[in-house]
Order: structure tokens, then sequence, then C-alpha cells
């Protein structure tokens, strides 16, 4: 987690160059699609396999814009016995937006009613939720 925090991140502001990679990647429809879909679904994740059912994808366009989004640095990817899951990196999302927004209100954040994405997972449940907090 620390290296993607370093990744996004040049002294306490994301660089401009990790920015401008995380909205091309984000700037094609069904990688913007699967990415909102990952938000959706928290933390957790889901299998590539399933990813792939949901947007009748093949598997070697999937892997193509998996890679794009984890390159990015807006996924995270964890093997499961066989499975790869994946699941939206909400630290680089709220960055992200945080950068998007640093300056919002002339220049008094505070004002201004930007959500940030607060993930809560249960131990002893199988509820995840993702939710948006107001700043």
């Amino acid at each position: 987690m620390l290296h993607l925090l370093l990744y996004f991140y040049n002294i306490g502001i994301m660089k401009k160059e990790s920015i401008i990679t995380a909205l091309g990647a984000l700037a094609q429809e069904t990688r913007l699609d699967i990415f909102r879909y990952l938000v959706e679904v928290g933390p957790d994740g889901v299998p590539a396999g399933k990813i792939s059912e949901r947007f009748d994808l093949p598997s070697p366009t999937l892997s193509f814009h998996l890679k794009t989004l984890q390159q990015a640095g807006l996924l995270e990817r964890k093997r499961q016995s066989r499975s790869l899951i994946y699941s939206a990196n909400f630290a680089a999302m709220n960055a992200l937006l945080a950068y998007l927004t640093e300056n919002c209100c002339g220049g008094h954040p505070q004002a201004c009613t930007i959500p940030a994405c607060e993930v809560q997972s249960s131990t002893d449940t199988t509820t995840t939720t993702a939710t948006l907090k107001r700043a």
C-alpha cells in the first residue's frame, strides 16, 4: 500500500504524470465501466471471469483493459487459489479526486461538498460496503 501512496504522491500532491495516466486509463468507455463496476463491488473485488461475463468481453480484451487500469494504479489484484481477484484501489481513487479538487471553491475546499470514499469491510460477515462521505 505504501508503494501506491508514494506512486501517487509527490510531497503530498499527485504527480501530473500519474494523474494523466489515471485519467487516460479511465478515458475509454469499457475501462470506465469496469472501474465503476469494481467501485460498486467494493474492496473484496471479483474474479476476472465474473468481470468478463458482466461485460461480455473475451479474455484477451479484458486482460488488456485490466492491465491498463492496474498500470495506472487504479486496480488492485490478488490471487485466490487459481483465480485473480480484481478490486478498485480506493486510496488511488480518493487521491485522484483530491488532486482534481485541490483548488476547488477558490482554494477553500472545505466549502465544497466533494465526496470521499470510505471503505468499510466487515470481517465477521460477507457484507462489504463502500460509502461516500462528504468532505
